[in-house]
């Protein structure tokens, strides 16, 4: 039985590396970035490692291939778009500072302070990443590139953060959504 598995992780790495370089630069025609779309052919791969099914059919497993990579693309660009809508509608939608009486200005300090109370109990990545973010206003790829991680990472730290933050303070008012 070991053999077997010996065997299939051959096949497995052969499989990769005849298709790799090929699924990344396809990703990297409709992503526009490198480290993305090498995120993106990891990502492929590791989906497709445990199918052998899969990735054994020669005929179908180039065509499963550039079908997954397309949606999973797509998925990502999806992402990112309701991503910057969130923070546009986020940020002209709530109200300034100054239009508050001075009961809520009083509220949105006792928020401030929570929401930098949460922040702080952060794992040390993941609140440099936000503060990165949305304090000093970095895009993900200017983060990526600062601390030498892929886009990807960036993203998942910044959602597990605004994750993280949203459980301590549920009493935190969200924007309407879309």
């Amino acid at each position: 039985m070991l053999g077997d598995n010996n065997n299939l992780t051959e096949e497995f790495e052969a499989f990769f590396t005849k298709n790799y370089p090929k699924v990344k630069a396809f990703a990297r025609r409709l992503l526009m970035k490198e480290q993305d779309a090498e995120d993106v052919a990891q990502d492929i791969f590791l989906k497709i490692m445990d199918k052998p099914k899969i990735w054994r059919d020669p005929e179908q497993s180039d065509k499963y291939l550039f079908t997954m990579t397309r949606n999973h693309i797509f998925n990502i660009i999806k992402h990112r778009n309701i991503e910057r809508r969130y923070e546009t509608r986020a940020v002209a939608e709530w109200p300034v500072m100054e239009e508050f009486e001075p009961f809520d200005k009083l509220h949105a300090k006792e928020l401030e302070l929570l929401l930098l109370h949460a922040i702080e109990q952060l794992p040390p990545q993941r609140k440099e990443i936000f503060k990165l973010s949305r304090i000093e206003g970095l895009s993900h790829a200017q983060i990526a590139e600062r601390l030498n991680l892929s886009v990807r990472t960036i993203e998942r730290h910044l959602y597990l953060a605004l994750k993280d933050i949203k459980a301590k303070i549920p009493i935190l008012p969200l924007p309407p959504t879309f």
